[in-house]
């Protein structure tokens, strides 16, 4: 049995930065054990399965080690290839998801994302284990399905070295740690880890920044953001903060197309 593979790094406009997301169009699901060992096999942070057609599909997303309820920048790979690839011409698709439908639109050279806020609440108790987890004391600690840990410079988020156990054993899915970006040409930037969920950092993750955007403006007091993840690729985002709902906007590029042979 043959299946396609691509692999599409998102928000970015280059090749070898962003974040690389496999994606595996279906014409039927296939067992979750196979499904679980084609995201292993790609040893990507996210890949995402796909069925449907028409502008409208259904998605999984998984880890290396684990199924995810919410992945942004696999859900941007996957409108591109659609849009690119299976739909040619198409400029709006909606997958549905477990967390619910989830629009993109094409807009010129952007893919926006349409997704749940996820908005903090402040999580003061969990400064200490945050400090020792990351090895530097953030200002602020809020959470949300992920800690958020906020630092007072762009450099102090570069210079994080965490202790990816300790991150591990932290009871939320992921730790976001984030700063103000001007004087770096944009609103604001962050980094993210889950290494319980199979991924020690994340290059860019789209998910994060549900929490992110109504942090920032909410203290930046505007809705419209720029944001950069200032991992080791990095990547760029467009954000726009809507109540309940919030937009992210990035571009994406292919990397790799091929051909998955299973037994």
């Amino acid at each position: 049995m043959k299946v396609p593979l691509y692999t599409i790094d998102a928000f970015t406009s280059k090749v070898f930065a962003g974040n690389p997301a496999a994606v595996v169009p279906l014409e039927g699901w296939l067992d979750d054990d196979t499904l679980q060992a084609i995201a292993a096999e790609n040893n990507l942070s996210a890949t995402a399965f796909i069925v449907g057609g028409r502008g409208r599909y259904q998605i999984r997303w998984m880890t290396p080690t684990t199924e995810v309820k919410l992945c942004g920048h696999a859900s941007l790979a996957s409108a591109w290839v659609v849009f690119n690839e299976l739909e040619r011409g198409k400029d709006s698709v909606t997958f549905d998801s477990k967390s619910g439908p989830l629009m993109i639109t094409r807009e010129g050279d952007l893919l926006a994302l349409d997704f749940p806020s996820g908005a903090p609440e402040p999580a003061t108790g969990a400064l200490p284990a945050l400090t020792e987890a990351l090895g530097r004391a953030p200002r602020e600690a809020w959470a949300a399905r992920d800690y958020m840990a906020v630092f007072d410079s762009v450099e102090e988020v570069r210079a994080l070295r965490p202790n990816m156990a300790r991150v591990a054993a932290l009871d939320r899915f992921g730790v976001i740690v984030t700063a103000p970006g001007p004087g770096h040409g944009v609103d604001f930037v962050s980094r993210f880890f889950a290494p319980s969920e199979g991924i020690p950092e994340d290059p860019v993750c789209g998910s994060a920044h549900c929490t992110l955007v109504p942090y920032w403006a909410r203290r930046l007091g505007k809705a419209r953001l720029t944001a950069r993840q200032v991992s080791s690729r990095g990547g760029e985002l467009e954000c726009e903060d809507r109540g309940e709902r919030i937009r992210l906007a990035g571009r994406a590029v292919k990397f790799l197309e091929g051909t998955i042979d299973l037994p």
